[in-house]
C-alpha cells in the first residue's frame, strides 16, 4: 500500500473535504436532491496565510476540523488516493458552521 502524500496548502488557500449528505435516511425514506444540497465541507489542511505590503503574515483565519460552508461553484478538485479534495481561496469559503 502506497503511502498517501499529504498535501500543504499554499498562501491562504484551505484544502477542504466535501460532506456528501445521505439520500436517503435510515428508514430507506428517499430524500428529494434539494433537500441534499447543502454545500459544506470540513478543513482538512491550511496554508501558512497571505503576506501583505509590508511582508507580514496574515494568518488564515479557519482552522483543521472547522465545518465550512462552501460556494456552489469554485475551488479547485484535487485527488489524493481514492478521495477527492477542493482547493479553495480563504476569500472564497463562505462561513463557518456551528452545531
Amino acid at each position: 500500500m502506497a503511502a498517501l502524500k499529504r498535501l500543504v496548502p499554499s498562501l491562504n488557500r484551505v484544502l477542504v473535504e466535501k460532506i456528501v449528505p445521505p439520500a436517503k435516511t435510515n428508514t430507506g425514506i428517499l430524500l428529494p436532491e434539494k433537500t441534499t444540497k447543502l454545500n459544506s465541507g470540513k478543513i482538512v489542511a491550511v496554508g501558512p496565510g497571505a503576506r501583505d505590503r509590508n511582508g507580514n503574515l496574515i494568518p488564515v483565519a479557519f482552522k483543521e476540523g472547522d465545518h465550512v460552508l462552501l460556494p456552489e461553484y469554485g475551488g479547485t478538485e484535487v485527488k489524493l488516493g481514492d478521495k477527492e479534495y477542493h482547493l479553495f481561496r480563504e476569500d472564497d469559503v463562505l462561513g463557518t458552521l456551528h452545531e
